[in-house]
């Protein structure tokens, strides 16, 4: 049986971050403290590479650092306690009310947005228009769930969310849009491209999470669901939207950021690591380019973050603060 990478590459990343990383002068300057830095790991692959790049960066600079798994949302009270660090990939479209509350308490710094624009939705191979032919409009899925159903889901039609512990508030939103749609949670992001290119071999209807910037759109032409615009009201105001009796009738930002996080203590305590990650900046391109190279070459996520870091050493050594490398 296949170990899945990326949870392969967390166990990995946590057993070796308890040891201590020891950098030669010819490598960095000493750090300002010596204790280690703790950075968030989640279970999917860009973040997953992208905190190894840092990882790898901050350790050239002389850092000590660990690599942490967390809870996609715990982590920011864990980083609003300072039990954690930094997190270098905080979605809009699903993490921005726990972001938001550390930093608007003080207790974490919004380390700035990369230049990459984010979309997480619902999302299907474009050959599924011939079964369901008003999309990408979410009507559409009113009058075509039969066909996007399974044998457990029918008469419904099914779609295939990410991991519970990423906590979208899909059944809120068929709720509010009364739509005949089954939710069914996959176990892990694997088993997202697992059955999407099952379906896609046999031309079989699927509907499934989805997220840019990511290497799937490289490898699968599709379309996201264009479901009600997003308005900072469809999650608190019932009376807001095409549902006066309920929230969350409406999609995700079709634009949203993508931006880094840090404990508020990190400012002051590393500030040359926290320079590094305020000038780190990943366009959508690099990010897709970064999954690719675990989820389509099946390199493993520390050696994927080695290759990318050789492939892009002059961008990467531009993110490195004047003195303090």
């Amino acid at each position: 049986m296949r170990v899945d990478k990326i949870s392969r590459g967390i166990a990995v990343a946590a057993c070796a971050s308890m040891a201590l990383y020891l950098a030669t002068p010819s490598q960095a300057a000493a750090p300002e403290s010596e204790d280690p830095i703790l950075l968030v790991l989640n279970n999917w692959t860009s973040q997953v590479v992208l905190a190894n790049v840092t990882a790898k960066l901050l350790r050239d600079m002389g850092y000590t650092v660990e690599l942490k798994p967390s809870d996609t949302q715990l982590q920011y009270t864990a980083m609003g306690n300072g039990d954690l660090h930094a997190q270098v990939e905080v979605w809009e479209g699903t993490m921005k009310k726990p972001f938001e509350a550390q930093v608007n308490a003080g207790k974490m710094i919004d380390a700035g947005a990369h230049s990459a624009k984010t979309r997480e939705d619902w999302w299907y191979p474009i050959y599924v228009e011939e079964v369901c032919p008003g999309l990408p409009n979410w009507e559409a899925l009113k009058d075509c769930a039969e066909a996007l159903g399974t044998p457990e889901t029918l008469p419904k039609g099914r779609y295939l969310a990410g991991p519970v512990d990423w906590e979208k508030p899909d059944q809120e939103r068929v709720d509010a849009l009364d739509l005949p749609i089954e939710i069914v949670n996959a176990g892990q992001a694997s088993t997202l491209w697992a059955e999407l290119a099952s379906a896609s071999k046999h031309k079989e209807p699927i509907i499934l999470f989805n997220w840019t910037p990511n290497w799937v759109e490289a490898k699968f032409e599709g379309k996201f669901i264009d479901f009600p615009d997003n308005d900072e009201r469809c999650e608190t105001d019932a009376s807001w939207g095409i549902n006066p009796n309920a929230t969350h009738d409406c999609g995700n930002p079709k634009a949203g950021w993508l931006k880094k996080g840090v404990w508020a203590g990190m400012k002051d305590k590393w500030p040359c690591a926290f320079q590094l990650i305020q000038n780190m900046d990943f366009d959508n391109a690099m990010i897709a380019n970064a999954a690719a190279l675990v989820d389509v070459e099946e390199m493993e996520p520390e050696a994927a973050a080695s290759k990318w870091l050789s492939d892009n050493q002059d961008v990467a050594n531009g993110w490195v603060p004047a003195g303090c490398s």
